[in-house]
């Protein structure tokens, strides 16, 4: 062989050794020697059998839920598993899971990757058990929905990484969620309280819980953030819940000290005025906060029914009266820009549309507003007088408030006849009561 062959034969050995060094398989089998050492069952009293790497979970009647769990808890990290559940079995997956004494007398408590065989196919959302609930259904997620597969081997992926868990069914992505209730727990397999010989199969059980960032996958899947929540970033930066999500402490009526009786609607994290026809025997009025602020960010989740009209106004005065149950103030327009009349109207042409500062100012006619019946989020920012409208995380319009071009908008309005509008130093914030069917949630503001 002469010496260029021996040099190249060379290089492609070295090479060949280098590649194979640098491709360690990052994947660790939570099942080993066909063992279940590193695993205690919680819970109740159902039974877990391994053999030829499948671990086989049964009922036993009356007992409560029943978990195998790993005794190494996780933060980040990125697990493959696969199983096989009996008809109508349902079951799920702890993640990031715990258990104290202290806590209801040790009762498991995380985040669950469902295993829902029934005909709801909520496989792979993610349900908090022991606490909240359901965190992050499949409900609008059809094509989620369809990956189950009836009485054969399913596969999920699951992403903890940070505050965000995403999953994957058979490689269709499910669930993403962003929300920081629990940085780390163990990894649990639950046998689901029911009659008693049902059967469910798990295998193929591995995780990578190093470098976990590097194999972190994209996902088309909707976020979906906890309703009435602050994220870990959010409190860090000082953001505060303006409502709870549960009940009307911080709000009253707009000329009530109370809350009203009539027209408005809590139920499941979501804060609904009822459509009244804006008949005002049936109308419950406006809400606003009973505290009153100067510079602040806003941001605020709403949702339209079909012709629906509302708004949220800032710096108001109560002490206005616009009309009956009413109070005047800036304005971001919530309105269905295709149905509703209103739309194309407004002193200046098109200030009444979705996010526009009402019968000022035109929001960006190109903004990303969703359908009817999917959840927008409004932002608005006022810091030394120059406010900020913003529409599902993009800039629609901006201003100066007290500056001479505004005042001009004003007097050329249907607020000219109300001195100073807009010109508080401080004011609160209010929901509209317009008659129609408008609902809010993730409620959240910084004060500066």
């Amino acid at each position: 062989m002469n010496r260029l062959l021996i040099a190249i034969a060379t290089f492609c050995s070295l090479s060949f050794t280098s590649c194979k060094e640098t491709s360690k398989d990052p994947w660790t089998n939570l099942i080993k020697d066909n063992s279940l050492k590193g695993w205690t069952v919680k819970g109740g009293n159902s039974t877990y059998e391994l053999k030829d790497g499948v671990i086989t979970g049964t009922t036993v009647k009356g007992e409560a839920n029943t978990f195998l769990t790993t005794d190494k808890h996780y933060g980040d990290f990125i697990l493959e598993i696969e199983y096989l559940v009996d008809e109508n079995t349902n079951s799920g997956i702890q993640i990031r899971s715990n258990s104290f004494p202290e806590y209801k007398e040790g009762r498991v408590h995380g985040y669950q990757v469902e295993i829902d065989p029934s005909e709801r196919a909520w496989s792979g959302g993610i349900f908090e058990e022991g606490k909240r609930g359901w965190l992050n259904d499949l409900e609008d997620n059809v094509p989620a929905k369809k990956a189950f597969k009836t009485g054969d081997w399913n596969k999920y992926r699951v992403e903890a990484i940070g505050d965000t868990i995403k999953t994957w069914v058979n490689g269709v992505p499910a669930a993403h969620l962003v929300d920081n209730e629990t940085a780390s727990g163990f990894i649990g397999l639950q046998i689901h309280r029911g009659q008693a010989g049902r059967q469910i199969r798990w295998r193929n059980i591995r995780i990578i819980d190093e470098n976990v960032r590097k194999y972190a996958t994209p996902t088309t899947a909707p976020v979906a953030v906890k309703r009435n929540h602050l994220t870990a970033k959010e409190k860090a930066d000082g953001w505060k819940l303006l409502w709870d999500g549960k009940t009307t402490k911080g709000w009253k009526g707009a000329k009530l000290e109370e809350f009203p009786k009539k027209g408005w609607k809590i139920r499941n994290g979501i804060l609904s005025v009822l459509a009244s026809g804006g008949a005002e025997s049936a109308a419950g009025g406006d809400i606003v906060t009973k505290e009153s602020f100067s510079d602040f960010e806003l941001k605020v989740d709403f949702k339209l029914t079909p012709g629906a009209n509302s708004g949220i106004k800032y710096y108001v005065d109560t002490k206005i009266n616009k009309g009956p149950g009413s109070s005047i103030g800036l304005e971001y327009q919530i309105l269905d820009d295709a149905l509703h009349p209103d739309a194309k109207k407004g002193n200046h042409e098109g200030s009444r549309t979705v996010a526009s500062l009402y019968d000022l100012i035109q929001a960006d006619t190109n903004k990303p507003i969703k359908p009817i019946g999917e959840w927008n989020t409004a932002y608005i920012k006022s810091v030394n007088n120059h406010v900020e409208h913003w529409l599902n995380g993009v800039k629609v319009l901006e201003y100066e408030r007290k500056s001479a071009h505004f005042k001009k908008l004003v007097a050329e309005s249907k607020y000219k006849k109300w001195k100073g509008f807009g010109l508080l130093e401080e004011g609160r914030i209010l929901l509209q009561d317009h008659g129609d069917l408008v609902s809010f949630r993730n409620v959240k503001i910084k004060k500066y």
